[in-house]
């Protein structure tokens, strides 16, 4: 079954070097395009989706607020924040909307198709230390989002599962976790999944935006 995608970016040329790439291969199908964040969200009410490839800079309405409003619907589609450049405050705003990741635009092809695929299944495709990066420049910019008070999210959690949160938002895989904490690297994956079941979270990226945002690590990758 294919992943149907949609390109959502105000330069057509961009889009149609997209489309015709992810024309060629056999699992992927681009159902949908959109200009600018406004038509998107039109064009989203009567298709389905399962990845949205989103630029962040458009006329009418942002990547951003229209990531915001996509991911606020039940059952959204994935949405992968494309940028311009690497340490941008509008893809680390991406993050925090609801995206599962974002990508450079110049991003060679294979590398864009195996983040489709990723976010497709469910992953998060920005590795924590390249969204620590991000943080570090601009979560104190920003406000929290949280809608209770930071600390009593955490609480939720036992001692175990904030080690290895922390360790997340450090950058660390669950491999290396796994060796840094002696477990195994399932019995790690089974910690980030209660993580995410206990914060509400949707993935590893909005695990490293909350550690943040909680100071449970500070700026500079450190424990809180």
């Amino acid at each position: 079954m294919s992943i149907k995608v949609m390109l959502v970016d105000d330069q057509v040329l961009l889009r149609t070097g997209f489309r015709m790439v992810l024309a060629a291969q056999p699992d992927m199908e681009v159902v949908a395009e959109a200009g600018d964040g406004v038509e998107a969200l039109e064009v989203l009410r009567s298709t389905s989706v399962d990845v949205v490839l989103m630029d962040v800079r458009m006329p009418k309405l942002d990547g951003v607020e229209t990531t915001r409003r996509i991911c606020s619907e039940p059952n959204p589609p994935k949405v992968l924040i494309l940028t311009t450049f690497d340490l941008d405050e509008y893809a680390f705003s991406g993050l925090k909307a609801g995206a599962s990741g974002f990508m450079l635009k110049d991003v060679p092809p294979g590398e864009l198709l195996t983040a489709i695929r990723s976010v497709h299944s469910g992953d998060a495709v920005v590795a924590p230390s390249t969204t620590r990066r991000l943080l570090d420049r601009f979560a104190p910019m920003l406000p929290s989002t949280t809608k209770e008070p930071q600390h009593k999210q955490l609480e939720r959690l036992t001692e175990r599962e904030r080690e290895v949160m922390i360790l997340v938002a450090q950058g660390l895989s669950n491999g290396e976790i796994a060796a840094r904490l002696v477990l195994s690297e399932a019995t790690v994956k089974t910690h980030v999944g209660r993580i995410l079941t206990k914060l509400d979270l949707r993935d590893r990226v909005q695990v490293v935006v909350l550690a943040y945002e909680t100071g449970l690590v500070r700026a500079g990758g450190g424990q809180g």
